[in-house]
């Protein structure tokens, strides 16, 4: 079985508001639409989660996927192999280590190739996530905590 996963990540204010949009579609027509918002966040938290959602979400292991994404931060640590490189130093001052190290594990599961698609350029899947990401982060109700990035920029004159 495999499936194509597009994703897309936005935050208002980098940091600031954001949210992410996923798009899943099997090889066996079926078609899943995921979007959330979390209230302090950065552009390129939320490309990376949307990823790691979407791969955390298949049921069998492992599947053959294919990740479409409009973030170079997230298409080229993977397929120029930089994360990798980047496990071995143990991250050392990388950002969003908790996310990357979150999304090895569930990566790992899985054979999987990531593709780049120029955002805003009429791809249907990609504009559909996009805008998903978008109100996802303007829909203050529904906003969750990003406990990875509020943990690490805590205001220390607060505690």
């Amino acid at each position: 079985m495999s499936v194509r996963i597009y994703t897309d990540g936005s935050a208002k204010g980098n940091p600031g508001p954001g949210g992410y949009g996923i798009v899943l579609l099997s090889d066996e027509g079926h078609r899943k639409e995921v979007a959330k918002g979390f209230r302090k966040t950065t552009n390129n938290r939320m490309e990376l989660l949307s990823v790691i959602i979407a791969l955390e979400m298949l049921k069998s292991r492992p599947m053959d996927v294919v990740v479409y994404s409009d973030s170079k931060y997230v298409v080229d640590a993977v397929e120029k192999k930089w994360v990798f490189n980047w496990e071995k130093k143990y991250f050392d001052k990388k950002k969003n280590v908790d996310l990357w190290k979150r999304f090895l594990i569930v990566y790992r599961q899985h054979n999987v190739k990531f593709f780049w698609v120029k955002g805003h350029n009429n791809n249907v899947e990609n504009e559909r996530c996009d805008k998903l990401a978008v109100a996802a982060a303007e829909a203050k109700q529904h906003h969750d905590i990003d406990r990875g990035y509020e943990s690490q920029h805590q205001n220390p004159s607060l505690l």
